[in-house]
């Protein structure tokens, strides 16, 4: 088991301490599954750190990987409990490292509530999957071209200090997501990079660049009509930001990456403030260097973390689109 699986460990003797029983784990798999023995029957194990709401996404899509083995366990550091009603009311079993668990078969019951995790959090995060990591990642992911600038180019590029691009490139081929050649920067393990930028994005750098809330003067209108006759720089993210990239999703709620004022913005596409409203609206984080490939639509990035960061199976399914088409 990998060090960063501890969680595991205390999440299996968590659950002994409360059945009473020895729960055999084995068949550790390469780099996030393992076979677990409850009462003699089998389970398939997804081991997920940061199993909070923003990572529901990749859970669920993990789990779809999985196949139809009958038997799934996911086992967490820490699930909300938000996310423990999802996984119920969906039939999937679940254990995190406080002994919290729903594990349900033909022949075993087992529910566990409330239980606090005695696992000290780590406060040595990644610099990559900090704000100006997820910046430089986001423009090194969707502009690969990119990867072979100067430290200096990609500063102006992302408005981050020369300092952190330093450290963020030497983190990142620490990690073994880097690697230099003599003449070349090649990024390695794209997809685990992509996974852990969405579990980020909505856990660190998206709550500090929401603005407000509105939603349309007109219930039967549009957002996305009103913006194609707008001058404002706007940039569809979540729902939009998936019909644009795919055309198989009708928007009902709508995300906007925008630096322009809430009074223009208001009147431009006829929005009013409403804490209830379906029209959220977030500070625009990338710059005008990074190359977009659809007019008035965030990066694609963007748009499947919004579109993974959401309950809704529909989202899900869209952004498993827009990763395998446009990441």
């Amino acid at each position: 088991m990998y060090k960063d699986y501890d969680f595991v460990y205390q999440a299996i003797a968590s659950l002994e301490d409360i059945l009473g029983a020895v729960i055999v784990i084995d068949h550790l798999r390469k780099p996030d599954g393992a076979i677990l023995h409850i009462n003699e029957e089998a389970f398939f194990c997804l081991l997920k750190k940061n199993g909070k709401n923003s990572n529901y996404g990749t859970i669920k899509t993990a789990l779809d990987d999985v196949g139809l083995l009958d038997k799934k366990i996911i086992i967490a550091d820490y699930l909300t409990k938000s996310t423990t009603e999802e996984l119920k009311k969906n039939g999937v079993n679940y254990l995190d490292a406080a002994g919290n668990a729903f594990i349900k078969t033909d022949d075993i019951f087992i529910a566990v509530e409330g239980r606090k995790s005695k696992l000290k959090k780590n406060t040595n995060q990644s610099r990559a999957f900090q704000e100006a990591g997820l910046k430089l990642l986001l423009l090194l992911l969707s502009n690969p071209e990119s990867l072979q600038l100067t430290y200096r180019e990609l500063v102006e590029r992302t408005g981050i200090g020369l300092g952190s691009v330093s450290n963020i490139f030497k983190e990142l081929e620490a990690n073994h997501y880097l690697l230099r050649t003599k003449n070349r920067r090649v990024l390695k393990n794209k997809d685990e990079i992509i996974q852990r930028w969405v579990v980020a994005y909505n856990e660190l750098l998206k709550p500090r660049i929401f603005r407000t809330t509105m939603r349309a003067l007109d219930k039967n209108s549009t957002t996305i009509n009103a913006l194609d006759k707008s001058d404002l720089k706007l940039y569809f993210g979540g729902e939009p930001g998936g019909q644009l990239l795919t055309g198989n999703l009708k928007p009902k709620d709508y995300i906007i990456y925008t630096n322009e004022e809430l009074s223009m913005i208001a009147k431009e596409l006829k929005l009013i403030p409403d804490k209830a409203g379906n029209v959220e609206l977030y500070n625009m984080f990338w710059s005008d260097n990074l190359n977009l490939k659809i007019d008035n639509t965030a990066p694609p990035l963007v748009v499947y973390a919004d579109l993974m960061g959401t309950w809704n199976e529909r989202n899900i399914e869209i952004a498993k689109q827009i990763n395998k088409n446009e990441l």
